[in-house]
């Protein structure tokens, strides 16, 4: 569990870095450019509505993983999981494994468990 704990540490500060650095060289301003090469219907375009499922699927899990709360929290961590990716998944992997003490169980199946 310490190594997974560790690749989910590293993966996300490259991560981090990485976007930080694409900020400062060409703004924040992803989305015209992500929806703008599905539109042309190239192999940039098929990357990225690739990753979009991901990110729906992702979004999906957090909030079922959450038991679909009305209080707004499964909501609210669905969409930051949709719109962070990976920025958000890494961390909150990491915190679950923490918090649930490597019981994979509970960390993948939150109030299934």
């Amino acid at each position: 569990m310490r190594l997974f704990q560790l690749l989910l540490a590293a993966l996300w500060l490259v991560l981090a870095t990485y976007t930080g650095i694409v900020i400062a060289r060409h703004g924040i301003d992803l989305l015209p450019i992500f929806f703008g090469d599905v539109a042309r219907v190239a192999w940039p375009g098929q990357f990225n509505l690739d990753f979009l499922c991901f990110l729906v699927l992702s979004a999906l899990w957090t909030a079922w993983r959450n038991g679909f709360s009305t209080g707004g929290l499964a909501l609210a961590l669905a969409l930051v999981a949709f719109f962070g990716g990976a920025g958000f998944l890494l961390p909150y992997l990491l915190w679950l494994t923490l918090a649930e003490r490597g019981d994979m169980r509970r960390v993948l199946l939150g109030t299934r468990a």
